[in-house]
């Protein structure tokens, strides 16, 4: 099937938007106002509402794939809508945490410290892989491609749950290690 005319408007700026969220994201990573002299309080508060945040699109996203199942396509672009901004959310206040608070290390031993670091980096790198999964499959689902957004959504759906779901998985293994 040929792309429609919404796809093709909109295919530079998903391209654009995967380079460019994953960069600015690293490179915010690397500022840490407090180190740099600004007088900041550190966003402590944070991790355990974005790791909720998360969660919650977890629970969106199997709720978004039930409506479809079940036919209720309006629901399922409105909880598709919010998983989006849910999404966005974390990552505005992952960074912000991250430009003003001490990074935290994992202090778990022994085998427990490989799962962790393997669930960490599984859902880093994809977390940066869905990036562009989202965003074609939802212009797919706007633009009317239907049978084009279901099949890419079967390959964007088990990622973006699994980054949703680990995301939680790495605040509770890393959470008795932040600074009280």
């Amino acid at each position: 099937m040929a792309m429609t005319e919404e796809e093709k408007k909109y295919k530079g700026w998903i391209w654009t938007l995967s380079v460019v969220i994953p960069l600015a994201v690293a490179a915010l990573f690397g500022v840490n106002l407090p180190k740099l002299g600004y007088d900041v309080q550190p966003l402590s508060f944070l991790p355990p509402i974005y790791a909720t945040i998360n969660g919650l699109t977890a629970v969106l996203l199997v709720w978004a794939v039930s409506a479809v199942k079940r036919g209720n396509f309006k629901l399922h672009e409105s909880l598709i809508k919010i998983c989006m901004l849910c999404s966005s959310l974390f990552l505005l206040m992952y960074v912000a945490y991250h430009m003003t608070s001490v990074s935290t290390s994992y202090g778990g031993e022994g085998a427990i410290r490989y799962v962790y670091f393997f669930i960490l980096i599984t859902h880093i790198v994809l977390s940066i892989v869905i990036i562009p999964f989202v965003l074609f499959t939802f212009v797919r689902g706007i633009a009317g491609a239907y049978e084009r957004h279901k099949r890419l959504a079967r390959i964007t759906y088990p990622m973006w749950l699994y980054v949703a779901v680990t995301g939680v998985v790495v605040y509770l293994m890393i959470s008795p290690y932040y600074a009280h």
